[in-house]
């Protein structure tokens, strides 16, 4: 009797980077920096209606060491951005970072000198969420397009700045 017949459909093949980011991808673990407006929208996007856990993404964690996805939902003074550099450092390998809101993005309407005007000066972002303040759908969407990235990414050979 042939070893295929004997297992069946109980097994399957894939490569390692598949396998790597299949599980990448349906467990992100969140570490959020609200400061404002978007902060409210960032929790409804976790409470019932909206169940971000669909995505594997519900394990909010406070400590970036636990973290793998960044999500900065408001604006960012002067005096906050080193605190949001260092934990960003402190976040573990692969990290990917979301931009929620206007402020995040661009500065929104707060175009003064103690507003940062995109945190992309300062750190790699990696998808970027519209609006004033943005619906819960978005963050959805922001984080369905952060998992397509992550499925395209060599996970053994990912290099970040």
């Amino acid at each position: 009797m042939a070893v295929g017949s004997k297992l069946g459909d109980n097994i399957f093949t894939t490569t390692i980077d598949k396998f790597v980011n299949w599980s990448r991808k349906n467990s992100l673990w969140p570490m959020p920096f609200g400061t404002a407006c978007c902060a409210i929208e960032l929790m409804a996007t976790l409470g019932p209606k909206y169940d971000m856990a669909r995505f594997g993404a519900e394990a909010i964690r406070f400590s970036p060491r636990q973290s793998d996805l960044m999500i900065v939902a408001g604006r960012i003074n002067i005096k906050m951005m080193p605190v949001l550099q260092r934990i960003y450092l402190q976040m573990s390998d692969p990290k990917w970072v979301v931009s929620m809101g206007a402020c995040a993005s661009s500065g929104g309407l707060f175009d003064t000198y103690s507003t940062i005007q995109g945190i992309d000066r300062f750190i790699p972002v990696d998808v970027y969420v519209p609006g004033c303040p943005p619906r819960p759908e978005t963050l959805l969407d922001a984080v369905l397009k952060i998992q397509k990235k992550i499925e395209k990414e060599h996970s053994l050979s990912r290099k970040r700045a």
